[in-house]
């Protein structure tokens, strides 16, 4: 991926302060203590969901919405991050602007171990997140690193796309669709589940990362051979079939909470070759 060419933008921002901290005061969670976490609360008949978000509120006080927000140093990770926001926010502009709207970028913290947001505290254990209650995608960039090591998704498409899905939660927020997901939980949908709630938001998100994806090599031309599969290979590792058969050894479909690898793959490729925003209603079809 020729990432160079894109344009870097300037909302890239890195936490720093008293703020950031981990889970407990210690060294936070991994990759395989959220596995461990997962394991005992399958264990113990608990939702896994609930008991990571328990651990996430950092002893049960409210946690501060951010910490001090500084200029991120200047590396060739912060460079990369900063040239695929910047084209998903040149993308998602057009395509409002095309609408007769305005697109309102959101801004994306690097940190590393833990951080806090509006949505509450968070390590690095969790992934990449987007928090509406601030307008804002989180990264420590240390999941890179998992992303190529642990789920064998290497690339810097990958990457990209990692990033795009985020953003792709950005712009449901925009559009009053995670409002809406909301106000149906509340009135007692299913969100977990093959076909719940939860999935569908996501498999949009992945749509839009798609749709983003599409539009930003109409503009730059900067894939190479390799760039897509890279892409879908992380698609494919962190479908929730793929990780539950990981962790636990079968598959649970009433547990999904992001969709399938093949559903995540389906929405991704489906953006990605067609470019329409449209064709993204994951909450208006019957076959996910």
């Amino acid at each position: 991926m020729l990432w160079q060419k894109g344009r870097r933008s300037d909302n890239v921002v890195s936490a720093s302060g008293g703020g950031a901290r981990r889970f407990g005061g210690g060294p936070g969670l991994g990759i395989g203590g959220i596995v461990v976490v997962v394991l005992i609360s399958w264990a113990l008949g608990k939702n896994p969901l609930e008991v990571l978000s328990l651990l996430m509120q950092d002893g049960g006080g409210p946690a501060p919405q951010t910490q001090t927000q500084q200029a991120p140093a200047q590396t060739q990770t912060t460079e990369f991050v900063r040239a695929v926001l910047g084209s998903t926010e040149d993308v998602w502009q057009q395509i409002y602007a095309s609408k007769g709207g305005q697109y309102q970028v959101p801004r994306l913290v690097l940190f590393q171990g833990g951080v806090n947001s509006a949505c509450g505290s968070a390590s690095s254990a969790v992934g990449p997140f987007y928090c509406p209650g601030d307008q804002q995608v989180y990264l420590d960039t240390s999941f890179f690193d998992d992303l190529s090591n642990r789920f064998k998704a290497s690339g810097d498409f990958a990457r990209a796309y990692v990033i795009a899905h985020e953003v792709g939660h950005h712009v449901q927020n925009l559009m009053g669709v995670m409002r809406k997901t909301e106000e149906l939980r509340r009135q007692g949908a299913p969100m977990e589940g093959a076909a719940g709630l939860s999935v569908r938001q996501e498999l949009q998100a992945d749509c839009f990362a798609g749709v983003w994806a599409h539009q930003a090599q109409r503009q730059l031309q900067w894939l190479e051979q390799g760039d897509v599969e890279s892409a879908l290979a992380a698609a494919t590792a962190i479908g929730d079939d793929k990780l539950q058969k990981q962790s636990r050894g079968h598959v649970v479909p009433d547990s999904f909470t992001h969709g399938s690898s093949a559903q995540r793959v389906r929405w991704f490729r489906l953006g990605l070759e067609r470019g329409d925003v449209n064709l993204c209603d994951t909450f208006g079809t019957q076959q996910l």
